[in-house]
């Protein structure tokens, strides 16, 4: 059944509301952008004590959300809202309550509360939540499409110059399950040195804000050179092209966002297992989830291509959404 508020066949409005981390706005964004809408983002503040027991406090009113003009939540509100990450659950909740019903919410990534609370609910299958609105994803949704590779090869024509094998090199770093330690990254560049060696490779490399100064720093200068692209974190940032350009994928084991694209271009995508420093149950269910599906493996030096079947799980909540949403689409 339809929660529609505007004219029949209308172009339904769309936001997208998250706390402001970039990877859980892009897994939303993957959706909107399957769905062939343009959204409007915006990223949610919670004041106390909301701030501190959401999702599980509830009673949202409007002094819960410290917002400016652009950031606003006030009406109209949208005829679909999209939501991710645990302090955006209190502007769908309020939202739905202020539109009476009629804004269709949708919440991607395990909200830890009954799915009752939203129209539809996204998570990846290795998560426990389970109900009548909730569909199961392999990974996390995400933006890589046909489309944006496409935009990708476009956009960044002097990778195709590079030699082949191509192998984008995805690092991220430091977070709360996972430590990059320079004994992982000695034996990373040592690999990738020898491959640029034996199989004449060339590297296209990324870094993240969570990457240690001090290994970003070894890598920079143990792999610079005419065989490597190492995106300087200034000009464009050169991701789909990468991803788009690749023949192989290298990615760091601590996102799920990194390795969920990388298996949604269906290319070999290798994973670099780095220092468990705490439990990571819900990160290496993912992982095994990707091996089993035959996209992942683990990174030991060696390269060899292999094939399977490239994830689609943003078109997945898309064609879900749109049947719930005859009217629309």
């Amino acid at each position: 059944m339809s929660n529609k508020t505007s004219s029949l066949n209308s172009v339904p409005s769309l936001w997208i509301i998250t706390e402001g981390l970039k990877g859980t706005e892009n897994q939303c964004l993957g959706v909107a952008e399957m769905l062939g809408l343009n959204p409007i983002i915006k990223k949610v503040m919670l004041r106390q004590p909301w701030k501190l027991l959401s999702p599980y406090l509830g009673f949202e009113t409007d002094r819960t959300f410290l917002t400016d003009s652009k950031e606003s939540i006030a009406s109209p509100y949208p005829d679909i809202l999209i939501t991710g990450g645990r302090k955006a659950i209190a502007a769908s909740r309020y939202i739905k309550k202020k539109s009476l019903g009629k804004t269709f919410t949708l919440h991607i990534l395990d909200p830890r509360i009954s799915p009752k609370h939203f129209d539809l609910v996204a998570i990846p299958e290795h998560d426990k939540t389970r109900g009548e609105n909730v569909i199961l994803t392999k990974a996390t949704p995400n933006r890589i499409s046909v489309r944006t590779l496409q935009e990708g090869r476009q956009k960044f024509p002097e990778f195709g110059q590079l030699d082949s094998p191509r192998i984008a090199v995805l690092i991220g770093g430091n977070s709360k399950a996972y430590q990059f330690d320079k004994e992982t990254a000695q034996t990373l560049i040592a690999r990738l040195k020898t491959l640029q060696q034996t199989h004449n490779a060339s590297l296209m490399i990324t870094m993240s804000r969570r990457t240690p100064k001090d290994i970003a720093h070894m890598i920079r200068t143990s792999l610079g050179g005419d065989k490597s692209y190492i995106w300087d974190e200034v000009s464009e940032n050169p991701y789909f092209g990468f991803l788009a350009w690749a023949d192989m994928i290298i990615a760091t084991s601590d996102s799920t966002s990194m390795l969920s694209e990388a298996c949604t271009t269906g290319k070999p995508t290798y994973m670099i297992p780095l220092k468990e420093i705490s439990p990571a149950r819900r990160i290496k269910n993912l992982q095994d989830n990707l091996i089993k599906h035959g996209g992942l493996r683990v990174f030991d030096g060696t390269l060899e291509a292999w094939h399977y079947t490239p994830l689609n799980d943003a078109q997945l909540v898309a064609n879900e959404l749109k049947k719930r949403l005859p009217d629309y689409f």
